[in-house]
């Protein structure tokens, strides 16, 4: 939960919404074939519910105003993972930034997979 102190009032954020937020932006960027359980709790839940959760393979941790995020994706074989790596970064702070004015502080992205084509 991320909590936002204005002078009219405190609004707080789940971190639902936020890896809803972050999972649509990065399923929009070429060369990603989607995210990758970046938690063993996230993996157990996944394969016991078979299905994908929302927030499969994102993580937000907040301090000071400041978002750090940490994505875990699979990429597609055959395609430059540096650029796709630096448009998630930009696609993923750019849309977090313009829809809940927070300043993004760190975008770290952990290819775990490569899937062929």
């Amino acid at each position: 939960m991320v909590k936002i102190e204005t002078y009219l009032g405190s609004i707080q954020v789940s971190n639902m919404y936020f890896a809803n937020l972050i999972s649509h932006a990065v399923s929009e960027c070429y060369g990603v074939s989607g995210l990758t359980s970046s938690t063993p709790v996230q993996g157990l839940r996944t394969r016991f519910s078979r299905k994908d959760m929302r927030d499969k393979g994102v993580r937000v941790r907040h301090r000071d105003g400041r978002l750090t995020i940490d994505l875990h994706i699979a990429v597609t074989y055959g395609v430059n993972i540096a650029a796709i790596v630096k448009s998630i970064v930009n696609k993923v702070a750019y849309t977090v930034e313009t829809a809940c004015g927070l300043h993004v502080d760190k975008v770290n992205v952990f290819v775990a997979e490569m899937i062929p084509q």
